[in-house]
């Protein structure tokens, strides 16, 4: 591909995951770094000798100088939400990690500088471009479970150094709460939270979240920063069986409620037997590679977001109605958008 045909790009911050973006992003033939920002002399010099992009310390400097069509911004959360209306008013398209913002404040005037902009705004919900989890989504709309039950999503593992300015809650529990919305369709209608503080010297770092979705199934988080090893996993109980999904190993197993093959459609099973258990091949993918693949995309041909500023706004939402619920030790009914599709 000619150079003038790859799409320039400016990545700002280059801290852990700006790293992981700047690895995928100069390995897209479609795509060119043209430059990076972050104020750290460190980080700056430790990505010199991997990228001939060109090096600024101040983000505002390289949106002035650089033509980008678009840039992903990979800064602390306090920093989206500046930097992404920055970027969105020197005319790129966006892709934010997430969770979109600090704040719905900030996160609305992000959504609506875009739309004035007319750019695409986006965020990085990256469990969505798991194929484990893309294969789980369409047997679930083709209704290999039946109604759901329940729904029960960990994310575990060790306190992470870089994370100063918000808690667990809000940094990690909000993939869980935007996957659960994405596979079942559902929203949530009430929730309640435990949470504690053991290691973070601000924050909580620990949640055990229970939600009811819309037609009544029941959801469980599990979240810390307390675990000595990752575990990524959500599982859905149904009335033809059990998914579980290994998001770390891209794995997804069924296992059959033999009683539901012998129910009619349309008619709920009354026992619960064990059946078979199917272990779906797939073929495994980094999901940044793909979240970055259909950002670029959706960029060159003019698509809608990958996922919507609006989906990452509630899931923003969710997590900081969890924070508040464990806070006062009361059930809270969130006023959500439906889910975009």
């Amino acid at each position: 591909m000619a150079m003038t045909d790859r799409l320039r790009l400016g990545l700002i911050g280059v801290g852990t995951m700006g790293r992981h973006h700047l690895r995928v992003l100069s390995g897209l033939a479609d795509v060119m770094v043209v430059a990076i920002a972050d104020p750290d002399p460190e980080r700056r010099a430790a990505v010199a000798a991997l990228t001939p992009a060109r090096l600024y310390a101040d983000y505002g400097e390289l949106l002035d100088r650089e033509r980008v069509e678009a840039v992903v911004v990979a800064t602390p959360t306090r920093l989206h939400a500046p930097v992404t209306l920055a970027a969105l008013a020197a005319g790129a398209h966006v892709l934010v990690e997430k969770p979109i913002a600090a704040t719905r404040a900030e996160a609305e005037a992000m959504i609506a500088a875009a739309r004035q902009a007319g750019r695409l705004l986006t965020v990085g919900h990256i469990e969505r471009f798991n194929p484990a989890v893309q294969l789980l989504q369409r047997h679930l709309q083709e209704r290999m479970l039946g109604r759901l039950y329940q729904v029960h999503a960990r994310r575990l593992g060790p306190f992470p150094a870089r994370i100063r300015d918000v808690g667990v809650v809000v940094d990690l529990a909000t993939h869980d709460l935007d996957l659960i919305r994405f596979l079942t369709g559902q929203e949530v209608v009430h929730l309640l939270a435990e949470t504690a503080q053991h290691i973070h010297t601000q924050y909580e770092d620990l949640l055990v979240g229970l939600l009811r979705l819309t037609d009544g199934a029941i959801g469980l988080l599990e979240v810390n920063w307390l675990t000595p090893t990752k575990v990524r996993e959500i599982i859905l109980t149904g009335e033809r069986g059990m998914f579980h999904v290994d998001l770390l190993r891209q794995e997804l197993v069924f296992y059959e409620n033999e009683h539901a093959r012998l129910v009619p459609n349309g008619h709920r099973p009354a026992q619960i037997s064990a059946g078979n258990s199917i272990r779906f091949h797939l073929e495994p993918r980094e999901p940044l590679q793909v979240e970055l693949e259909a950002f670029c995309r959706a960029v060159r041909e003019s698509l809608p977001p990958p996922v919507s500023p609006a989906d990452a706004l509630v899931a923003l939402d969710l997590a900081r109605a969890l924070v508040a619920a464990a806070q006062t030790g009361s059930a809270i009914s969130p006023t959500v958008l439906p889910m975009t599709r």
